[in-house]
Order: C-alpha cells, then sequence, then structure tokens
C-alpha cells in the first residue's frame, strides 16, 4: 500500500476450547501506530468461528518508511491468557518523494558576487540524492553550490551553499538585475522492488526515468550595484565647482584684503597716551606731538588737563592754527548714599571740542554717574556694570568759553579695591580729551 491511503485485511478467530471465551484483539509491533481492529473483542461458543477486519492507514510522512513492514495481531483470550496467540503477515509501504527547497535570500545585492543558501528536506519515506542545475537567460554568471550533490534521509534537512559571480564589474550607472533559477532534482534513483519477467516491470535497482523524479525549481536573482553610485558623481561634481570657485573667486579676494589689512598696519602711526596715562590718542585725525601739562580747577572737585600740541614744542603753551591737543580729569570722592558733582570749565576765550573721555570706576562702586557737556547730558552710567569705561566721536561735541564738563556721582554702595579692603567713600574719575582753540 502507499502511504496517505487505505487498505484492509482479515483475521479469523476460532474457539476450539470446550467452554465460551472472550477475546480481546489489538495490532502490534511498527503498523500499530496507523491500525486498528473491528470489532476489537468476540465472544465465541465452543466450536465457533469469527472474522474480525484489520483497517490500515498509514501517513503520509517521512516516518513511514519504505518496504516491508510486519503486521501483528494479539488475540488474548479471557478465561485462559496463557493460551494467548500473536498471528503475523506483512505490509509492503510503497515508496513516495516530496521535496522541498527554498532560497534563502531569494535577492541579493553586491559588486561582483553573491552568496545564497538553499534549504532542502526530504518529504519522502526513501532517500533520494539530490543535484542542483543553475539556468540564466544569458552567460553572464558564473555558479558554484557547496557540496555539489546531496543526499538527504527521509525527514533529513540540509542547506547548500551557492555562490554567483559575474565576469565584470558596473562602474557607473544603475544596478543591473540578472534573474536566474535553479533546480533542485534527484539525480538517479535508490533501489526498489520491482516486478521482473513478462508483466514488463523494472528490475531492482534500475534507474528511475527523468519523469519520476522529485524536482523544484528556485527562482532568484543578483542585482549588481554599479562601483561609483550616481550621487557620487554628483557629490564629486559639487565638490569640483566648488574648488574651481575658490581657486577662481574667493582665494583672490582673500589674499588682497589680507594684503591691504598688513599695508594700512603699517602705514597707521603708533597711539601715543596722554600725560595723565588715562586714554590713548591715535592718530585718527589728530597729530599728537609734544607733551605738556596743564591744570584746570572744577567745582566740587580737582579736575586736572593734560595735553600736546599739533606743533612743535611743549603742549602747554603750543599753539597751531587748529587748536592744541589738551585734556582734563575730574576726580570725585562721594560719601556712600550722597551725591557730588564735579566740573571742568572751559577757559576764557576758548573752545573746548570733546573728542574722547574715559570714566574710571576702580573700587567697583555701586550707584549712578550722570556726565554732562554744557547743557547737554551725554550718558548715565549704573557704576555696578563696569570698571573702566571709553567713549569716542569721529565728529568732536564742541563747548565754549564758562560752559563746563559736569560729572554728577550719586554713591549707593562703595567697593573694594585692589587692596581687598571696602573703601569708606566711592571714588570715580573721568578723563575727558579734546582740541582746545581760540575763538574767533
Amino acid at each position: 500500500m502507499t502511504p496517505g491511503g487505505t487498505a484492509s485485511t482479515s483475521l479469523t478467530v476460532r474457539n476450539d476450547s470446550d467452554i465460551v471465551e472472550a477475546y480481546r484483539l489489538e495490532v502490534v509491533g511498527d503498523c500499530a501506530a496507523w491500525a486498528t481492529v473491528e470489532p476489537e473483542r468476540v465472544s465465541l461458543y465452543p466450536g465457533t468461528s469469527e472474522t474480525v477486519t484489520i483497517r490500515l492507514a498509514p501517513p503520509r510522512s517521512p516516518q513511514v518508511r519504505a518496504g516491508d513492514v510486519p503486521l501483528a495481531v494479539r488475540v488474548l483470550p479471557t478465561e485462559h491468557p496463557e493460551a494467548v496467540r500473536v498471528p503475523e503477515t506483512t505490509v509492503h509501504v510503497e515508496e513516495f518523494r516530496e521535496l522541498r527547497a527554498e532560497s534563502a535570500p531569494k535577492r541579493r545585492r553586491g559588486w561582483l558576487r553573491g552568496r545564497y543558501r538553499l534549504a532542502v528536506r526530504n518529504e519522502g519515506n526513501c532517500p533520494v540524492q539530490l543535484g542542483f542545475t543553475p539556468a540564466q537567460p544569458g552567460e553572464e554568471l558564473k555558479f558554484a553550490f557547496a557540496p555539489a550533490t546531496q543526499k538527504l534521509e527521509p525527514g533529513e534537512a540540509a542547506e547548500v551553499g551557492l555562490r554567483v559571480r559575474t565576469g565584470k564589474p558596473v562602474w557607473f550607472g544603475t544596478p543591473v538585475t540578472w534573474p536566474f533559477t535553479v533546480d533542485v532534482a534527484e539525480i538517479e534513483a535508490e533501489a526498489r522492488d520491482a516486478g521482473a519477467g513478462a508483466g514488463g516491470g523494472r528490475e531492482e535497482g534500475a534507474e528511475r526515468p527523468a519523469s519520476e523524479r522529485v524536482r523544484v525549481p528556485l527562482d532568484a536573482e543578483f542585482v549588481q550595484i554599479p562601483i561609483f553610485p550616481r550621487w557620487l558623481l554628483a557629490v564629486l561634481a559639487a565638490l569640483l565647482a566648488l574648488l574651481l570657485a575658490w581657486f577662481l573667486l574667493v582665494r583672490p579676494a582673500v589674499r588682497s584684503t589680507a594684503k591691504e589689512a598688513a599695508e594700512a598696519v603699517q602705514k597707521k602711526p603708533a597711539p601715543s597716551a596722554d600725560l595723565n596715562g588715562q586714554t590713548p590718542v591715535t592718530g585718527d585725525g589728530k597729530q599728537p606731538a609734544g607733551g605738556g601739562k596743564g591744570t584746570q580747577p572744577g567745582a566740587g572737585g580737582a579736575g586736572t588737563g593734560t595735553g600736546t600740541g599739533t606743533g612743535a614744542g611743549g603742549g602747554g603753551g603750543g599753539t597751531g592754527g587748529g587748536g592744541q591737543q589738551s585734556s582734563a580729569t575730574i576726580d570725585l570722592q562721594t560719601g556712600a548714599g550722597q551725591s557730588k558733582t564735579g566740573t571742568y570749565t572751559v577757559p576764557a576765550g576758548k573752545a573746548f571740542g570733546i573728542t574722547d573721555i574715559v570714566v574710571a570706576n576702580f573700587q567697583g562702586d555701586e550707584g549712578v554717574v550722570t556726565i554732562d557737556f554744557g547743557d547737554r547730558k551725554i550718558t548715565t552710567i549704573a557704576l555696578e556694570t563696569f570698571r573702566n569705561q571709553d567713549y569716542h566721536w569721529v565728529t568732536p561735541i564742541s563747548i565754549t568759553e564758562s560752559q563746563t564738563v559736569t560729572v554728577q556721582v550719586t554713591c549707593a554702595k562703595p567697593g573694594t579695591p585692589a587692596t581687598g579692603r571696602q573703601a569708606q567713600e566711592c571714588h570715580e574719575v573721568l578723563n575727558v580729551s579734546g582740541v582746545l582753540s581760540d575763538l574767533r
């Protein structure tokens, strides 16, 4: 019989004893899993018999091997169990071939080669010898199997390695897809029973025709990717364009700017400090020369002026067509919670064009300082926001004779100077610089 089908045979039980006997029937041996007895129990009078049916239904599974399988039925009397009998016969299980195969993965990407795994399993009930035959529409691919053939027992599984290689690379452009197939097929027949003689059957061990051999075709493909993809070419082109633009446009401009800056530094005169050392006087429209010292009184505090003349000789008495460079200092000391004002008054017959001021809060006092030029308020600053602050004007702020530079300090809290001990009073210094010229 063939696995997956059904068959039946019969067994006759006869009671040769002199009493009524009951018999229990049970299939034993390799067929017990797929054989049944109907009925399983019979009762017989002395000298009588009964025929029971044995039904066979082997599953289509690798566990049911092809070949001769013994079939035995144990007949157990209830009253005389020592008289048990086990009649036997033979079931010939025919061959069936079934193969399962798959490729993992079905698609592989690479520059020149790809690796695949062929998973095969023998679902039949007899051993098979498998071979692998690749096929491709063209001749661009080369194939190699490891191992080249594979023998599988019933229910056995195995993996076969497959290497696919192309003959030449793809340098540029889009990926190229190469489809191919692999036929997993039985390459020789196993020995089997065959009727010989006039019946026309094959001799035992004869090779089975190709049409009767198990075969599973597998489809797969190899995607050959280019060595240089399109996006890489676009990036290289962009980088080349940027590099070319740098050499043609940006680099000359950078070199020219650097050269001009170097020449400007070479031509720029060195700055000179005023006589009090409070603020540098540069050459922006001014040409300091010589030095002198003078003092100007200020209401509410001491005011000291220093300056350099524009002509040759000492600054204090030197004159020039545009006046002379001059500066004054107002020094204020203010008690906590008090306000104090210090001034510098422009001398009679003179005009003071102010271009620079420096405010010093060297103690780090807290409070407010307000600076006025004549009747014009210049700025109000919170003392705690700075230690030294300077302002410069390209166009001088001019005040004339009898007008004052006024500094008003409101002390909220004296600070701590470099000595580390808190001061008793707030202490601020203002230095104002500019050009002192005659009125015409």
